[in-house]
Protein backbone atom coordinates (compact mmCIF):
# COMPACT_ATOMS: atom_id res chain seq x y z
CA UNK A 1 0.00 0.00 0.00
CA UNK A 2 1.15 3.60 -0.62
CA UNK A 3 -0.01 5.95 1.73
CA UNK A 4 -0.62 10.18 1.08
CA UNK A 5 -0.34 12.35 4.06
CA UNK A 6 -3.00 14.54 3.95
CA UNK A 7 -2.68 16.65 6.83
CA UNK A 8 -2.87 16.52 10.67
CA UNK A 9 -6.00 15.29 12.30
CA UNK A 10 -6.59 18.45 14.10
CA UNK A 11 -7.32 20.49 10.85
CA UNK A 12 -10.38 17.99 10.91
CA UNK A 13 -12.97 19.62 13.25
CA UNK A 14 -14.67 17.14 15.78
CA UNK A 15 -17.75 15.87 14.14
CA UNK A 16 -16.84 17.41 10.78
CA UNK A 17 -15.34 17.01 7.56
CA UNK A 18 -12.51 18.56 5.23
CA UNK A 19 -12.18 17.49 1.44
CA UNK A 20 -8.95 16.61 -0.50
CA UNK A 21 -8.75 16.79 -4.39
CA UNK A 22 -7.45 13.47 -5.51
CA UNK A 23 -7.23 11.42 -8.86
CA UNK A 24 -11.01 10.00 -7.52
CA UNK A 25 -12.15 13.33 -7.32
CA UNK A 26 -12.97 15.35 -4.09
CA UNK A 27 -12.86 13.25 -1.37
CA UNK A 28 -14.48 13.71 2.44
CA UNK A 29 -12.18 13.21 4.91
CA UNK A 30 -14.50 13.47 8.45
CA UNK A 31 -13.92 13.17 11.68
CA UNK A 32 -16.57 11.70 14.72
CA UNK A 33 -17.46 13.07 18.26
CA UNK A 34 -14.48 10.06 19.09
CA UNK A 35 -12.18 11.61 17.33
CA UNK A 36 -11.75 8.65 14.36
CA UNK A 37 -11.25 9.34 10.87
CA UNK A 38 -12.87 7.87 7.76
CA UNK A 39 -12.39 9.02 3.93
CA UNK A 40 -15.76 8.87 1.58
CA UNK A 41 -17.10 10.39 -1.83
CA UNK A 42 -17.75 13.63 -1.30
CA UNK A 43 -20.90 13.57 -3.39
CA UNK A 44 -24.07 12.10 -2.26
CA UNK A 45 -25.48 9.45 -5.26
CA UNK A 46 -29.31 10.91 -4.54
CA UNK A 47 -28.98 13.99 -5.65
CA UNK A 48 -25.23 15.17 -5.74
CA UNK A 49 -25.28 16.86 -1.95
CA UNK A 50 -21.71 17.72 -0.77
CA UNK A 51 -21.56 15.58 2.32
CA UNK A 52 -18.84 17.09 3.68
CA UNK A 53 -21.08 19.93 4.38
CA UNK A 54 -23.16 17.39 6.27
CA UNK A 55 -24.05 16.35 9.63
CA UNK A 56 -21.37 13.70 11.52
CA UNK A 57 -23.26 12.14 13.73
CA UNK A 58 -22.11 8.38 15.35
CA UNK A 59 -19.96 6.98 12.91
CA UNK A 60 -23.04 8.33 9.81
CA UNK A 61 -23.09 11.43 7.65
CA UNK A 62 -26.29 13.14 6.71
CA UNK A 63 -26.59 14.50 3.52
CA UNK A 64 -27.21 18.58 3.98
CA UNK A 65 -29.54 18.16 0.69
CA UNK A 66 -32.51 15.71 1.33
CA UNK A 67 -31.31 13.58 4.81
CA UNK A 68 -29.72 10.29 3.29
CA UNK A 69 -28.08 8.68 6.26
CA UNK A 70 -24.31 7.00 5.27
CA UNK A 71 -22.28 4.77 7.23
CA UNK A 72 -18.68 5.99 6.69
CA UNK A 73 -17.68 2.79 7.25
CA UNK A 74 -19.06 0.96 4.38
CA UNK A 75 -20.54 3.87 2.28
CA UNK A 76 -24.10 1.90 2.42
CA UNK A 77 -27.05 4.20 2.99
CA UNK A 78 -29.25 3.25 5.62
CA UNK A 79 -32.66 3.26 6.55
CA UNK A 80 -35.02 2.67 3.13
CA UNK A 81 -32.83 4.75 1.21
CA UNK A 82 -30.84 2.53 -1.35
CA UNK A 83 -27.63 3.98 -2.20
CA UNK A 84 -23.48 4.16 -1.82
CA UNK A 85 -20.83 6.11 -1.08
CA UNK A 86 -17.22 5.39 -2.20
CA UNK A 87 -15.35 5.19 1.09
CA UNK A 88 -11.22 4.88 1.27
CA UNK A 89 -8.95 3.44 3.90
CA UNK A 90 -6.93 5.92 6.12
CA UNK A 91 -4.97 5.32 9.50
CA UNK A 92 -3.67 8.26 11.91
CA UNK A 93 0.33 8.23 12.62
CA UNK A 94 2.11 10.56 14.65
CA UNK A 95 -0.97 12.57 14.46
CA UNK A 96 -0.89 12.79 10.94
CA UNK A 97 -4.17 11.71 8.36
CA UNK A 98 -2.77 9.08 5.93
CA UNK A 99 -4.88 7.93 2.79
CA UNK A 100 -4.42 4.89 0.99
CA UNK A 101 -3.30 6.28 -2.76
CA UNK A 102 -3.51 2.47 -4.22
CA UNK A 103 -7.07 2.69 -3.14
CA UNK A 104 -7.83 5.92 -5.18
CA UNK A 105 -5.59 4.78 -7.84
CA UNK A 106 -8.46 0.93 -7.95
CA UNK A 107 -11.15 3.70 -8.11
CA UNK A 108 -10.53 5.09 -10.83
CA UNK A 109 -9.48 2.19 -13.20
CA UNK A 110 -12.63 0.70 -12.30
CA UNK A 111 -14.04 4.00 -12.99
Amino acid sequence: MSWIDIGHVEDVPLRGARLVKTRAGCIAIFRTAEAEVFAASNTCPHKGGPLSEGIVHGQSVTCPLHNWVFDLNTGAAQGADDGRIATYRVRIEDGRILLDADAIVARDAAA
